[in-house]
């Protein structure tokens, strides 16, 4: 019987797929350029990949995320180290500040087409814990407000100078909260657009020191 995939099971199967996958010959992606093709083609691979192995719960577009299982809770994206960032759309302010809800799986390839072949050699796979989700630029200053003793009133304030979406009540809860419970620093870019992008270079440097943030490089 297959074992149950597990968070770290998952991380080594995603480096261990990322290996395999370089050396293949991947001849249904001769000539094709749609990143979104490509995308699809990866996740697709890496989810039959998993589901080969172990016993694991497979999302579809009703359920959200690609990997929505209690314990896994996680989303793929894949990106091209040409324009290496990724992105989805977020719900609300409060993901901006305390997180996407969710882990993401983020691999990044460089596809290569000669003749008869094409390569993907992945050069990155990077794991973020859910709680490393929310954007770097607003935790990092709310971090610092909280221990500097701001109270509710200045973190308000804060939100309005960053234009950060929501009303007086949005801004009024969320700051009670803050106040009480500092959010975790966070690394990814969120837009005010209700957009998240992931810069690579800053989880790169980060060189595997932060706890929840997982990365290969090849």
């Amino acid at each position: 019987m297959k074992p149950v995939l597990t968070i770290d099971k998952l991380i080594e199967s995603a480096r261990r797929f990322c290996e395999i996958e370089s050396k293949e010959n991947h001849v249904e992606l001769i000539g094709v350029t749609d990143g979104k093709a490509v995308g699809t083609y990866v996740e697709h691979k890496f989810q039959h990949f998993l589901q080969s192995r172990y016993i694991v719960d497979v999302g579809s577009s009703a359920k959200g995320i690609d990997l929505p299982g209690a314990d896994i809770q996680t989303d793929i994206k894949v990106t091209s180290i040409t324009q290496p960032q990724s992105s989805c759309p977020f719900k609300n302010a409060r993901q901006k500040i305390f997180g996407l809800g969710y882990n993401l799986l983020v691999f990044v390839y460089d596809k290569q087409d000669i003749n008869n072949t094409c390569t993907l050699h992945f050069t990155h796979c990077t794991f973020i814990d859910k709680e490393r989700t929310a954007d770097f630029t607003i935790t990092k200053r709310l971090r610092e407000m909280v221990f500097d003793g701001a109270n509710k009133e200045d973190i308000i304030g804060f939100f309005r100078d960053k234009n950060v979406p929501g009303d007086e009540i949005v801004y009024n809860d969320l700051a009670s909260e803050i106040v009480n419970y500092p959010p975790e620093q966070g690394y990814l870019t969120i837009s005010n657009a209700l957009q998240w992008r992931l810069q690579y270079t800053r989880v790169i440097a980060l060189d595997n020191s932060v706890q929840g943030v997982i990365n290969y490089e090849w």
